[in-house]
């Protein structure tokens, strides 16, 4: 009896290691999504599955072209990750969640949110593809240290969400799209040679940029474009009082309205937010007509704003310290 029950304790522990082993997660540096099946998994919560959480070195997830319908988490313990995609216009991570869906609200109707520090992505799509039935987020980051390059970030009212407070994002050579509000929040977003393409008459920005930071928005070497018969579009208005935004050495098109920025129906706002234009072009930059409360750089001011000062106390620019 005692041998009978000594090989039962044997059999039982050899089942649940095997079991464990077969269960277990392989953490790898390079990882491929596919919706074919011919890549590690095909889904980006499998891939964020085989990231070792607070890990010192960069995980590349490489992502097959396709149209990927998911609403994509990724969490702060996750960091140090290039998400590359195949091609920025066929790689599509796509969601239709919109404030008005069971209450839902503003913030959970996100297509994808990047709660992680230190993410790169490049060359795909993130889309809410909603009607345009109340707001409905494309991309929500609460991360520090963001990095999207060549992407397309698509939707129609409130399509960018920037919510950490401090929280650092630099924009290179992407093409926006929304309505309302459509780039808004409290983080510092630094957009260089962006497509800023405006949907309807309405609100490029709606920042809420705390008092305590210098700034806020800065979109440099840009450029300002509408849909056809759109032609009252404002650059900005103030989500919070101290908003702060700046246009510099963009294109603006004539969708932009000659008073260029609304004080959101608040006449104290015209006495904390922080506006500002430097050296734009196009038939929307004409600042004859601008509120009173816009303030026009000089070149002196203007060269004071770089990235280094912007993104950073210390004028060290976190974006930099990632190439080396």
């Amino acid at each position: 009896m005692k041998r009978f029950y000594l090989i039962f304790l044997l059999a039982v522990s050899f089942m649940f290691s095997n079991n464990e082993s077969a269960y277990s997660i392989e953490y790898k540096k390079d990882i491929t999504i596919a919706l074919d099946g011919s890549g590690d998994c095909t889904t980006f919560a499998d891939a964020f599955k085989m990231v070792r959480g607070l890990m010192d070195y960069t995980v590349t997830i490489h992502v097959r072209n396709g149209v990927y319908r998911e609403k994509v988490l990724l969490p702060g313990w996750l960091e140090n990750i290039d998400i590359v995609g195949e091609d920025k216009d066929s790689t599509i991570i796509c969601w239709s969640d919109h404030a008005n869906i069971n209450n839902m609200g503003t913030f959970r109707t996100y297509t994808f949110r990047v709660d992680g520090n230190h993410i790169t992505f490049r060359n795909l799509t993130i889309k809410n593809d909603a009607q345009p039935l109340g707001q409905a987020v494309a991309l929500h980051t609460e991360g520090d240290i963001l990095k999207f390059v060549n992407c397309r970030i698509v939707g129609n009212q409130d399509t960018i969400y920037t919510g950490r407070i401090g929280g650092r994002l630099l924009f290179e050579d992407c093409y926006i799209e929304g309505t309302t509000d459509f780039i808004f929040g409290s983080s510092v977003a630094w957009f260089s040679r962006c497509t800023i393409f405006s949907k309807s008459n309405s609100y490029v920005t709606a920042a809420s940029t705390p008092a305590e930071f210098e700034y806020g928005y800065v979109f440099d070497h840009c450029k300002l474009i509408a849909a056809e018969g759109i032609d009252k579009v404002y650059l900005g208005r103030p989500w919070r009082p101290y908003a702060a935004t700046v246009f510099m050495n963009c294109e603006i098109g004539n969708h932009i309205r000659p008073e260029g920025w609304h004080n959101w129906g608040n006449v104290d706002n015209e006495r904390t937010a922080r506006y500002a234009e430097y050296n734009n072009s196009g038939l929307g930059a004409n600042t004859s007509k601008r509120v009173s409360w816009c303030h026009l750089l000089k070149s002196k001011e203007a060269k004071r704003i770089t990235m280094d000062r912007v993104f950073s106390f210390d004028f060290k620019n976190p974006f930099e310290e990632q190439k080396k």
